[in-house]
């Protein structure tokens, strides 16, 4: 059985200062839905209704709300699907990944309804298309407000927040029900500031194109619903100006954990400070983690939150980012397996 605990990939050296050094991490994740073995080839549609041009769009210019306000959701639909479809596809996990062209609903359902599709549909669609499941896009809701304000001497500055709230399903041809439900809420941000009105056009875009770029975004997002992804994390690790400390650190920062670890240990055991014991240990959690062995950077990890709480007390910054660093270490013990069982027939 091939394992795949813990994932790792060593980033950069981001910053060091007061003795920390901090360094970035990617880590791999499961996806939140775990397929069959035999799904090889996925189909994305879209089965939601683009709600009316008049809904859930504001503008306000200059603190005076405009009536013109308009913003077509259909392009934002078909958006979502692609980058979604995309980004799965970029993950290298599905043999393929096929794209519906066209919506599966006609517009004289209700756009507020959310509706599931039957075992027939999702039978027809992998047949038609040779697909072993579908991801389907069953339901959407935009809110957009765009507003302009003044900023003296001529300047605007133009903000348009989108928020997205909508409904995602996983079906198998196999199944009456759909084999995972995913709940989506996000939102984006846009700002920009300019000389005059007519320039900010330039800059900001319209209402349409906006919808589309949060389609894009959050496409793209729930992608990671659906397999296993890579995130970014911060780590750190102490050291000082002890020479031995200073040559872990040399050796951590190659990537060279193994000769970081034996260094550290052998400081850990020999120093009588809480504090010192306290950071080693947190350095330690460090190296296992990086080395793959979980269970152990779990372990230091309790180790040194214990002694920096005992150093400077329960609400000491380091015992809280301690906590922190263990509960997400147990985090990834809990999900291994899960990773573990989605990875183990792609290879």
């Amino acid at each position: 059985m091939r394992k795949h605990i813990g994932w790792i990939g060593l980033s950069c050296l981001l910053t060091a200062c007061g003795g920390i050094n901090y360094i970035g991490i990617e880590t791999r994740n499961p996806g939140e839905v775990t397929f069959p073995r035999d799904v090889r080839k996925v189909l994305v549609v879209n089965n939601a209704i683009p709600q009316p041009e008049k809904s859930g769009y504001t503008y306000t210019l200059m603190g005076v709300k405009q009536d013109t306000a308009r913003a077509k959701a259909d392009s934002a639909l078909f958006d979502i699907c692609t980058s979604c479809g995309l980004a799965i596809l970029d993950a290298s996990y599905f043999e393929d990944v096929l794209l519906f062209h066209d919506a599966l609903r006609d517009s004289s359902s209700s756009f507020l309804v959310d509706k599931e599709l039957n075992r027939p549909q999702v039978n027809a669609l992998c047949e038609a298309n040779g697909a072993d499941a579908v991801i389907s896009l069953d339901k959407m809701l935009f809110t957009m407000d765009r507003e302009v304000t003044g900023l003296g001497g001529g300047f605007v500055n133009g903000t348009i927040k989108v928020h997205m709230n909508g409904i995602l399903r996983a079906y198998l041809p196999t199944q009456d029900k759909p084999l995972a439900t995913v709940l989506v809420k996000d939102s984006i941000e846009l700002q920009q500031a300019a000389e005059a009105l007519e320039i900010l056009d330039f800059y900001l875009p319209d209402a349409n194109n906006a919808l589309r770029l949060a389609g894009d975004y959050l496409g793209r997002n729930v992608a990671q619903y659906f397999v296993p992804h890579w995130s970014e994390e911060t780590r750190w690790y102490y050291s000082s100006s002890n020479s031995r400390w200073k040559e872990a650190a040399a050796y951590a920062s190659v990537g060279r954990w193994e000769e970081a670890a034996q260094l550290w240990s052998a400081l850990y055991h020999s120093n009588s400070s809480e504090k010192a014991r306290a950071e080693l240990a947190s350095n330690l959690a460090l190296a296992c983690e990086m080395q793959n062995n979980l269970p152990k950077a779990h372990e230091w990890a309790e180790k040194a939150h214990d002694l920096f709480r005992k150093a400077g007390g329960d609400e000491a910054k380091e015992a809280r980012l301690l906590k922190v660093y263990a509960d997400v270490l147990k985090a990834r013990i809990e999900s291994d397996q899960k990773l573990n069982e989605q990875m183990e027939y792609k290879y």
